[in-house]
């Protein structure tokens, strides 16, 4: 799916863009601090994790005048390696003793700011590999979550990003964005998609009732970006919660479009978070397209199949405005 998660500098004008990084720096904690006391809403039964493990892929980007005499000249004597920096993440990861993603990722780069004053700002983000917990047998014949074993989860993940710079008192964000990605949800009817325009170049039927399946990425940014860290808890939103709202909104809402369902999952984001500036999504449409219908005369019998390409998607962005028109 098409994103655009990273939040790449734009040059003001005279300026040039300039920056570095490394990207892809897998690594994996265990028994990390477990996040604890998050604020429960209605739509999820998320208050929290362990954090027995761990995992990040964690990008960074470096910016800074000193670094130009590396392109123009050749001169490295300023230059923080990229493979220094995947040494610097890495350790870092044992070093922090909080238990966000963001706060991790703030932790780090004011690490690299004070070991580095050739730096003038520095980017990072993170997802998050999830794992799944998988159940075992008790001794009075019950399941439990395993406290040893994990699944790697090819499900949706958390991702976080701060852009930290040089102010008067030390290092500050700049910038943050938090979201949860690659989140796929399939409704097998109770969606519709009618009244588009319709021209001598439509070809795709109008459905009144639809087997509807979306990816989806979402992101939010908090109106103090120091509450992305997780050092009050109660004012962390948790990518499981966002997650959860979404789900229980495609259960809830008949929706006309995809268009609608992105809306209303916004405003309830919102209006459970009123810590939250905005919330922006990245959809993608991979309905099924029907082979059969109304098998045995049962029209909520269906087969189904994979779309072929292309596929469509949606970008949509969100504030306190489009809650307060309600």
């Amino acid at each position: 799916m098409t994103t655009n998660k990273h939040r790449e500098p734009e040059p003001e004008e005279g300026e040039r863009l300039m920056n570095y990084g490394k990207e892809k720096i897998g690594i994996y904690r265990t028994y990390a601090t477990p996040l604890e006391n998050v604020r429960t809403i209605p739509e999820s039964s998320f208050d929290g994790r362990d954090n027995t493990l761990l995992g990040l892929d964690v990008r960074i980007r470096l910016e800074g005048d000193k670094f130009f005499k590396n392109f123009k000249e050749a001169d490295n004597t300023d230059l923080v390696a990229t493979d220094t920096m995947k040494n610097f993440v890495q350790y870092q990861l044992g070093e922090y003793d909080g238990a966000t993603v963001e706060g991790f990722l703030d932790f780090t780069g004011r690490e690299f700011l004070d070991q580095y004053p050739q730096i003038e700002a520095i980017q990072l983000s993170a997802d998050q590999i999830p794992f799944d917990e998988l159940d075992v047998p008790t001794d009075d014949g019950d399941f439990e979550p395993s406290e040893l074993v994990f699944r790697v989860s090819q499900n949706e993940s958390g991702f976080g990003e701060v852009y930290l710079t040089r102010g008067d008192d030390g290092p500050q964000i700049e910038e943050q964005n938090s979201g949860i990605t690659d989140l796929q949800l399939v409704k097998v009817k109770g969606s519709s998609f009618t009244d588009y325009v319709q021209d001598e170049h439509t070809t795709l039927p109008e459905r009144e009732d639809r087997t509807l399946y979306i990816s989806m990425d979402i992101f939010w940014n908090y109106e103090d970006p120091e509450d992305c860290l997780g050092e009050e808890p109660q004012r962390y939103v948790a990518p499981e919660q966002v997650r959860d709202i979404a789900h229980v909104m495609f259960d809830e809402v008949y929706s006309q479009s995809i268009q609608d369902l992105i809306y209303q999952v916004g405003l309830r984001v919102l209006e459970r978070f009123p810590q939250l500036e905005s919330v922006n999504f990245e959809a993608n449409n991979q309905t099924w397209i029907a082979v059969r219908e109304e098998i045995d005369g049962d029209e909520d019998v269906r087969v189904l199949r994979e779309p072929a390409r292309p596929t469509g998607y949606q970008q949509f962005s969100m504030d306190r405005d489009d809650l307060e028109e309600q």
